[in-house]
C-alpha cells in the first residue's frame, strides 16, 4: 500500500511538473484568437493550418523555429495574405515550446489530420534551439515547404 501511495503521489507530481500548453497558448490567443481561427487580414489561423504544415517533410521542425525566432513577412494561409510579425517566444523552455505546440496540434483536431501524429518533444526543441535564425530567416524556411 506504501508503495502504491509513493508511485501515485510521484506520478502526479510529474503530471503537475509538465508544462501546461493550453495555458502557454493564453499568450498566443491575442493574435490567433482562442478558437485558432486569427484575425482575417491580420492575424493567419492556426486551427487547419497546422495540420497542413506538419504533412510537409520538415514541417514540424519549422513550427519548431517559428516559435523558438518568430515570423516576419508577408505569408499566405487559406487564400489571404498576411503581412506582420510573429515574436519570437525562445525565452520559453523547451518542455513549454514542445507544450505549445501539442496544444497548437491537437485543440482544433490538426493532429487527427496528420498521420501517424506524434507529441512534440522538448529534445526535438533542444535539437534546433542552437540554430538561431532572425524572423526573415524562418520565413525563408516557410518558402522551402512550398508555403506562401
Amino acid at each position: 500500500m506504501k508503495r502504491t501511495l509513493t508511485a501515485l503521489l510521484l506520478i502526479g507530481s510529474l503530471a503537475l511538473a509538465q508544462a501546461d500548453g493550453a495555458k502557454l497558448y493564453g499568450q498566443c490567443a491575442g493574435c490567433h484568437q482562442a478558437t485558432g481561427q486569427g484575425v482575417p487580414g491580420a492575424f493567419p489561423p492556426l486551427a487547419g493550418h497546422v495540420s497542413e504544415i506538419l504533412n510537409l517533410k520538415g514541417g514540424r521542425e519549422y513550427l519548431i523555429k517559428a516559435l523558438l525566432w518568430g515570423l516576419q513577412g508577408q505569408i499566405e494561409v487559406k487564400g489571404m495574405k498576411y503581412n506582420g510579425a510573429m515574436p519570437a517566444y525562445n525565452g520559453l523552455k523547451d518542455e513549454e515550446i514542445a507544450a505549445l505546440l501539442n496544444h497548437i496540434a491537437t485543440a482544433w483536431g490538426d493532429d487527427k489530420k496528420v498521420p501517424g501524429f506524434k507529441p512534440f518533444t522538448a529534445a526535438e526543441v533542444k535539437a534546433l534551439r542552437g540554430n538561431k535564425l532572425t524572423p526573415q530567416q524562418v520565413l525563408e524556411e516557410r518558402k522551402k515547404l512550398g508555403l506562401k
